[in-house]
């Protein structure tokens, strides 16, 4: 069976990632991943990390922040910077014994589009981690075309396949025949395609079954990789509630995968 995570989502409401993690921890996870943004947080991601492990949690991968990123595809100061940040985040990602980091390639809805400038920063970036022995998975965001154009140009990269993004903003339409053996990791959330709302899994109207059918032609054999958000009505519940019902769709889903690739 494979394994079941979840983020330890810093946009949590109401409580803080500490609480979260106690949270997850009583709703019966073993697993998670962390947001590493190197931003200002009331708890730092470091601290984060050290709970997380003194609980017993394994944290199995990195996402890294996304501040700035538009800059990567413009030839100016700022965006060769990211490359220098990303690298540092990528070595101390793997000084804390992570093999795959998660990084976002544009934000908001316009950006530059893919072009030779941001992939030559990018080579670089993927290069770097494949030397420390670190995989980097390209999440899809709102905009189309630019994890096409980058495995086309860098082949060690993989792809993150956030399906609340491809929900929402793609209309769940996605090439997944371009990236049979490309999906390094997944988001697990749902949304009524309209916009990118976190919610659990089959509380919203993506089409469960058809997404499992093209990860399985994909070859993915990650784990469940779930991106819950503890906001809006779900604050009604108590946080431990809200990740027992998360935990309980993930096993959903386990079940759903098992059947697929029998």
């Amino acid at each position: 069976m494979r394994d079941i995570v979840v983020t330890i989502s810093n946009a949590n409401q109401n409580v803080n990632p500490l609480e979260s993690i106690d949270a997850i921890k009583e709703a019966g996870f073993e697993n998670v991943f962390i947001e590493w943004y190197n931003k200002s947080w009331e708890v730092s991601q470091q601290a984060q990390l050290d709970y997380c492990r003194k609980l017993g949690l394994d944290v199995i991968f990195a996402h890294l922040g996304y501040q700035g990123i538009n800059n990567l595809w413009l030839e100016n100061d700022e965006g060769e910077a990211l490359v220098t940040r990303f690298k540092n985040d990528i070595r101390i990602c793997k000084e804390n014994g992570f093999d795959l980091v998660v990084m976002h390639v544009t934000s908001k809805s316009e950006a530059p589009g893919p072009n030779a400038t941001g992939i030559k920063r990018l080579t670089e970036i993927v290069a770097y981690a494949k030397e420390l022995g670190v995989k980097v998975a390209f999440e899809n965001t709102k905009i189309k075309g630019y994890l096409e154009y980058i495995v086309d140009y860098i082949p060690d990269a993989g792809i993150c396949l956030d399906v609340g993004h491809m929900h929402a903003h793609f209309k769940d339409e996605f090439p997944f025949e371009k990236f049979v053996d490309k999906i390094f990791a997944v988001h697990l959330h749902d949304n009524h395609g309209d916009k990118d709302a976190h919610l659990l899994p089959f509380e919203g109207t993506l089409d469960w079954k058809w997404l499992i059918e093209k990860l399985y032609a994909c070859h993915y054999i990650g784990p469940i990789t779930l991106e819950l958000v503890y906001q809006n009505e779900y604050v009604t519940m108590n946080v431990v509630e809200f990740y027992k019902k998360g935990y309980e769709m993930g096993l959903k889903l386990q079940n759903m995968f098992e059947e697929n690739y029998k």
